[in-house]
């Protein structure tokens, strides 16, 4: 007998203006992969990340999965802890999975260093978390994109860089998840990362949920992807 579909709505930096999200209907599981918030003081963050809580929790899926970013402060200080969102339903992973649906859900805040934020490493440093990343990953959910994909943005001299980590790149490639959801860089002046993209000799579909445009939030860009597994 066939299974049934999994019905996937996953979406990212919301940076304060997921209440300006189009939710889908009818979605199994939700996939949020980091920055509901903005500040980088992590007292006035707090406010912020226990606002999307209340959001987040009010949505209508049978499951709702939360990876932190770097720009959610308050949660690497400890101020919003582990118990805030699974006393709202919401399951937070912090290199580490979860199995629903027979789906192997496994996801990770951290990103490269760039600037002062939270859930950073140096680039030299990511391999060693990567390698925790289960063979058997069916869906892979990380704040930061590997290398070359839907990660091109400008560096703060002007020019163009691709900015995912190249380390994550070669450990998608070595599990092959059905689903990679990530999110960090956003569409910014000419450029749309946002979407979904498959690139050749792999099976893998990658999907940038960000929603905003840099220097343009309050506008959203995108409500995020869906997908049936």
């Amino acid at each position: 007998m066939q299974k049934n579909k999994i019905h996937i709505w996953h979406f990212s930096d919301t940076h304060g203006f997921a209440d300006l999200l189009k939710v889908p209907k009818d979605i199994d599981i939700m996939i949020f992969s980091g920055d509901c918030s903005n500040v980088r003081d992590p007292y006035n963050n707090e406010s912020e990340v226990r606002a999307f809580i209340d959001w987040y929790a009010a949505q209508k899926s049978t499951y709702k999965i939360f990876v932190a970013g770097n720009h959610d402060t308050s949660i690497e200080k400890g101020l919003v802890k582990v118990r805030d969102f699974t006393n709202n339903g919401i399951i937070y992973l912090e290199n580490d999975f979860v199995i629903i649906e027979d789906l192997k859900i496994w996801g990770s805040p951290f990103s490269p260093t760039f600037g002062d934020w939270s859930f950073m490493r140096s680039r030299d440093k990511m391999d060693k978390l990567w390698k925790h990343i289960p063979e058997d990953t069916d869906i892979l959910v990380t704040h930061s994109p590997a290398k070359s994909i839907l990660d091109l943005s400008y560096t703060r001299d002007g020019k163009l860089e691709f900015c995912g980590c190249s380390s994550l790149m070669k450990h998608v490639q070595r599990v092959v998840p059905k689903l990679h959801c990530f999110g960090h860089i956003h569409c910014v002046r000419n450029i749309k990362n946002a979407g979904t993209m498959k690139v050749a000799n792999l099976d893998t579909i990658f999907s940038n949920g960000s929603i905003v445009t840099d220097n343009k939030f309050g506008i959203l860009t995108s409500h995020g992807n869906t997908f049936e597994l």
